[in-house]
């Protein structure tokens, strides 16, 4: 069996819908089809959680209304026969019946929100399984409100997602070879509606793939496999064909916007390839990520942003190693994550993300020592073979990074990465150079 989840461009439309469909029955594989909201529906179904939270009711009504009549024109479209159209339109109607009476709703809480939130996935793999009743396919929805739970501690409750969603595919028709369930929605360990957060999809294809143990997980898209670098800032990118797993999870996490971070993880405890695939283009071979890799190479760069540099010193009555202790106790009792750090006997320099940090945190912070911040920076991080033994990577890219201004450097702290902490004035620049000394000479090789 393998997994195939698609992303919300990949269902914007009823013709992307279409398209989908033709994929995931274009062979008799048995397959499980994770699907997220159509493009733009949870950043609208988001806005109309904040005019409720505001108690702006009249301005929510407004934008579920536009949101309706988008739905009702791709409901028309994907169902031209009146009376698969009523049939089809009846169900999504009922969403969007809900959707205006929870706009009524007097106090509207958190709880609130996220059973609006839930709403996109729903609606997607209702539209997709009458499409496919349509066509004459036996698909089976796997409501995932029944077997994707989280825990106490807002962690997949993997055992339990396991035990449940094979109960539910145990019940299915033994000749069932097409499951389609919704990305990204769950329940918490008190029975809510609740969600993976954004970009969660890609972490239900993993938690479903890992607890069938699945051959392998395919991620669709609208981008053919992993780039090299931004496209967004470098015009002459190139996919990556293989990539290791921890190479595709640091890249994930310091901005390749591809593939969410968290979703490697059930993959890789499984061994499970994860394959990234373009949706438009669905004969490109994409990025394959799985135990094997190209060795010897550096693979891709990314860059994360919003970052604030913070160095502090200590003060002179305590120890080094008191001093250290505190200092990460602090992180640890506030629960902020470290993407870099450099340290020496008495003072200490770490990248964090901004939106972090807190009054609380930094006035702490201060009662340790001599406290500098510096905002608005970027990581910018270089994966691939960083083994030790590969001598001269580490050189290659600060040579390419000479002409830009670096302010720390984080090197040794795995085998696959490579970061440096730069001016998000200077992110474009320090792309451009990296991109050119260490992509561009291979690129003219290749070519014929």
């Amino acid at each position: 069996m393998k997994v195939m989840k698609f992303g919300g461009t990949s269902v914007a439309s009823a013709e992307r819908i279409r398209h989908v469909a033709d994929l995931i029955t274009s062979t008799s594989e048995p397959k499980l089809v994770v699907l997220s909201a159509m493009a733009g529906t949870t950043n609208m179904l988001v806005e109309i959680s904040r005019q409720l939270v505001a108690r702006h009711r009249h301005e929510a009504l407004m934008m579920l209304t536009k949101l309706k009549r988008k739905y009702e024109i791709e409901t028309q479209a994907l169902f031209p026969d009146p009376a698969s159209y009523d049939r089809n339109w009846t169900i999504v109607n009922e969403t969007f019946f809900f959707l205006e009476q929870i706009c009524y709703v007097e106090n509207f809480t958190l709880f609130d929100e996220k059973k609006i939130l839930a709403r996109g996935e729903l609606l997607s793999t209702a539209m997709m399984l009458g499409h496919l009743a349509d066509r004459g396919y036996k698909a089976v929805g796997l409501p995932a409100l029944e077997y994707m739970r989280t825990d106490k501690n807002a962690e997949p409750d993997e055992d339990y997602i396991r035990e449940h969603l094979r109960a539910i595919i145990d019940k299915a028709p033994k000749d069932t070879k097409l499951f389609i369930t919704e990305g990204y929605i769950c329940r918490n360990a008190f029975g809510d509606i609740d969600n993976l957060q954004r970009g969660g999809s890609d972490y239900t294809a993993s938690l479903v793939g890992a607890a069938l143990e699945v051959d392998e997980i395919q991620i669709w898209t609208d981008i053919d496999g992993m780039h090299n670098n931004d496209p967004r800032f470098v015009e002459a990118t190139a996919p990556v064909r293989r990539l290791r797993f921890e190479e595709a999870a640091e890249l994930a996490y310091f901005g390749a916007k591809i593939l969410h971070p968290t979703c490697i993880k059930p993959a890789q405890a499984k061994s499970i390839p994860v394959r990234l695939l373009n949706t438009l283009a669905p004969e490109a071979p994409g990025t394959l990520i799985s135990t094997d890799t190209d060795k010897d190479l550096i693979k891709a760069v990314a860059a994360k942003d919003e970052l604030t540099m913070i160095r502090l010193r200590s003060s002179h009555q305590m120890t080094p190693w008191s001093f250290m202790s505190k200092v990460f106790g602090l992180f640890e009792h506030y629960r902020i994550p470290i993407d870099m750090v450099a340290s020496a006997e008495v003072a200490v320099s770490l990248a964090v993300e901004r939106g972090r940090l807190t009054p609380e945190f930094i006035a702490e912070l201060e009662a340790l020592g001599t406290l500098e911040l510096e905002h608005n920076l970027t990581i910018v991080c270089v994966v691939g073979d960083m083994e030790w033994e590969n001598v001269g990577f580490e050189a290659q890219i600060l040579y390419a990074l000479r002409e830009v201004p670096v302010l720390m450097i984080s090197y040794g702290g795995s085998d696959y990465n490579l970061s440096v902490l730069v001016d998000a004035e200077d992110k474009r620049k320090a792309l451009l150079a990296l991109n050119e000394h260490l992509f561009e000479p291979t690129i003219r090789q290749s070519k014929p």
